[in-house]
């Protein structure tokens, strides 16, 4: 629950008070943070926070992860009967940036830290950027086996793909040495770790080798059968090696989805570092992440991602299902027709500290700001640059299309000209008109 502007407790009856952009402070979820000169959230953004599609009963994103805790749930029993895994769908999307970096090891420099890329309400504290964030204090917690889910903020590119809000689910399991060699023959003789060791692509300096692949399998294992569950036994799946920071060896998973292959998971064997920080150095561990609205958008042919966060009923009730795992096809609303205008400007010259002065993550923060659930799309159609001043220019296209209604070419126009207006006083472009 969010505060009011005067600092009451929470209303826990009715809607939630809005958070606040103030001078000096922003407010949400209940805390006040000082302004500085990383704040860079916006209003429209804030307006989002709190509003938790994942756990909206029979919103679509809330069935793909209540489908996936269904399957964890039963596939995965602990020694007593009970479910294995926990689940954690209500941490705050508020967190540091000790949190969302430093306790993921992504060094200082990564450029995943950038303020063009990230919600910060200031130098120390942003909006999460992925649900990764929480891991080592859950782990720290003592659980070896949690499921994760949340609303995480990254500031994107604009199209049917990407929205600056979206939601992740994630999962750890660790292990000791018994759960790793149980199973295998005079196993009580192998070790999760090893002495002297060196990093090579298929593991890291101190993880054993036998330790890694039987991990590695399990975690493989247990992915397959999570996607074969969700999208069929046909399903056609491959590995592919990738990096990240936190894990290592790393694999995205892609599975083939109307003739291409498509990803829809990031997963590794953890960082020992990062598990040892927590607390459980004697264990050894793997995590995933996965986009629901990715999953969502292909299991139920939603088109666009701006329509998960529609309010029509016709939208809405397509997913009141009377069982989750019931098969369902998105019917599309009308498809109104598009409009489209495009604006063109100078770029600002660069700031003396060689600082970059504009980033396309900028403008199209500011047309989300302006044009908000108007905006379908935006494209750098153009760039130029004088051959004598060396000024440069770009020409951008903005696709208007309402999810549930015709727009008029003079509403459109109206929006247009603020964006054009609001670019020149806040970015400092100038207008090529």
């Amino acid at each position: 629950h969010l505060w009011t502007s005067s600092g009451s407790l929470p209303i826990t009856d009715g809607p939630a008070p809005r958070p606040v952009i103030g001078q000096d402070s922003v407010e949400v979820l209940g805390a006040s943070y000082p302004r500085d000169d990383f704040t860079n959230v916006t209003a429209k953004i804030l307006d989002k926070v709190g509003r938790n599609l994942h756990n909206q009963p029979h919103h679509p994103l809330w069935l793909i992860k209540e489908r996936i805790k269904a399957h964890f749930y039963s596939s995965y029993i602990g020694r007593w009967g009970n479910p294995l895994f926990s689940v954690h769908d209500n941490l705050s999307p508020v967190v540091s940036t000790e949190q969302n970096f430093d306790s993921l090891l992504i060094p200082p420099d990564h450029p995943s830290r950038k303020r063009g890329d990230n919600y910060y309400l200031n130098r120390t504290t942003m909006l999460r950027a992925h649900t990764s964030a929480h891991q080592r204090e859950l782990v720290r917690s003592g659980l070896d086996a949690f499921l994760l889910a949340g609303d995480v903020y990254r500031r994107d590119e604009i199209d049917a793909s990407h929205y600056p809000v979206f939601h992740q689910m994630e999962g750890v399991r660790l292990f000791t040495n018994h759960e790793v060699f149980s199973k295998v023959q005079d196993g009580h003789e192998l070790s999760l770790f090893e002495a002297g060791g060196r990093r090579t692509p298929q593991k890291q300096e101190t993880h054993s080798l036998e330790a890694v692949k039987l991990v590695e399998f399990d975690l493989k294992n247990t992915l397959t059968r999570l996607i074969t569950y969700l999208f069929g036994d046909d399903v056609e799946v491959r590995w592919v090696d990738c990096y990240f920071p936190f894990t290592h060896p790393s694999f995205e998973m892609e599975v083939r989805f109307q003739g291409d292959w498509m990803e829809v998971l990031g997963c590794g064997v953890m960082e020992q570092e990062l598990v040892n920080s927590a607390g459980a150095g004697h264990k050894l561990g793997w995590a995933f992440g996965l986009g629901l609205e990715r999953l969502a958008m292909v299991l139920y042919s939603i088109p666009d991602i701006r329509l998960f966060w529609s309010q029509d009923e016709r939208f809405l009730q397509q997913f009141r299902l009377p069982d989750i795992q019931q098969p369902v096809t998105f019917q599309p609303l009308s498809k109104y027709p598009p409009l489209h205008n495009d604006i063109s400007f100078w770029l600002p010259e660069e700031s003396e500290a060689g600082r970059e002065s504009f980033t396309q993550n900028d403008f199209y923060e500011l047309v989300r700001s302006v044009g908000g659930e108007l905006v379908e799309r935006v494209s750098l159609q153009d760039e130029f640059t004088h051959p004598r001043t060396g000024r440069r220019s770009q020409c951008y296209r903005i696709v208007y299309r309402h999810m549930e209604r015709t727009l008029t070419q003079d509403e459109v126009r109206r929006v247009h000209q603020q964006i054009e207006h609001a670019a020149e006083t806040e970015l400092g472009v100038q207008g090529r008109y």
